[in-house]
């Protein structure tokens, strides 16, 4: 039996025997009540003579029952009443542990990916370094070997600005910029720095002179992060288009890749924190599950939403909307 199937065994008997207990306890008072019926029934002729006072007789005999009814309701009534409140604080307990424990194994699962995240780049760049070290290569070799590990130095730089950021955001620590930003110079510094460490797999339609309110720095982050999330999950040398359309009221972003694509029944879910489609087990592409849940923070504190449709036959399209100025 799986660790987590214990608990979970435990909760249950426990409901069980807690259910089993309130109508033990239901029935017990029912016959009690019964059993008190009885005997006052018995002892109502003792007290008034049927013969020569029949209408006090019925009139007591009549209350007697209109008591023992009155008791049952009430019995049925407070049992009741106890029973929904158990099972709403059931229920609530139960989606309370459920949502923890899901939390738990995504946050070991973020844990391992991070190490491999952390250690994949950092391991490329000592490679390459080492290599430069101990071998005569030409100038053309080491411009090669040195710009492989500006590449992972990037990926590594853009990790920890997840994760510092996410931090920030979370304690509400990060205070927000709000400026006029050019959002057209924005998206183009992104697509430059991805064009050059992905060499011909971004095209680019943008609009000129567009404008946005609010921070650069975390407008800059949703932006790489979808540029990121489109390389990842794309076939290798797989076209990624950006396409920025502007109108007066309105910046649109959107981001297609011929991926793998997004599962109608994780579109809703792709933007938790953790969160990453498809089985951990059988997952090829890594990641922390940090950069889409980032993005759609920082665009609804810019009054902004952020979309995931098909790309037909294949792939995803991210688009995001922020309020022009």
């Amino acid at each position: 039996m799986k660790p987590f199937r214990i608990p979970q065994l435990v909760y249950l008997l426990l409901l069980l025997y807690i259910i089993a207990a309130l109508l033990f306890w239901g029935f017990s008072l029912q016959r009690q009540s019964r059993i008190i019926y009885e005997a006052e029934l018995r002892a109502l002729p003792l007290q008034t003579d049927s013969i020569r006072q029949p209408q006090v007789y019925a009139q007591k005999r009549a209350l007697l029952e209109t008591t023992r009814i009155s008791r049952k309701k009430q019995y049925f009534g407070e049992g009741s009443t106890f029973l929904i409140i158990i099972l709403i604080g059931a229920v609530v307990v139960y989606s309370s542990f459920r949502r923890s424990l899901r939390l738990s194994r995504q946050q070991t699962n973020f844990m391992l990916a991070v190490t491999h995240e952390l250690k994949s780049p950092i391991a490329a760049i000592k490679l390459n370094l080492q290599t430069i070290e101990r071998r005569k290569l030409s100038e053309e070799q080491q411009a090669l070997m040195i710009s492989r590990c500006i590449t992972e130095a990037n990926r590594l730089n853009d990790l920890c600005n997840n994760l510092l950021i996410a931090s920030q955001l979370e304690g509400h620590q990060y205070q927000k910029a709000q400026e006029e930003v050019s959002f057209t110079d924005l998206v183009s510094d992104a697509v430059q720095d991805y064009h050059r460490r992905y060499p011909g797999r971004i095209m680019a339609q943008l609009a000129e002179d567009c404008a946005v309110t609010g921070d650069p720095l975390l407008l800059l982050m949703a932006v790489s992060n979808l540029l990121e999330n489109a390389i990842k999950y794309s076939p290798a040398g797989s076209p990624v288009s950006v396409v920025l359309q502007c109108s007066t009221t309105e910046a649109v972003l959107e981001v297609t890749d011929e991926g793998v694509g997004v599962p109608e029944d994780e579109k809703s879910r792709i933007f938790e924190k953790f969160y990453r489609v498809g089985n951990e087990n059988t997952r090829s592409a890594k990641g922390t599950g940090l950069g889409l849940y980032l993005t759609e923070r920082i665009l609804r504190q810019h009054k902004g939403r952020i979309s995931v449709r098909n790309n037909l036959p294949r792939g995803s399209i991210f688009e995001i909307r922020l309020p022009a100025v």
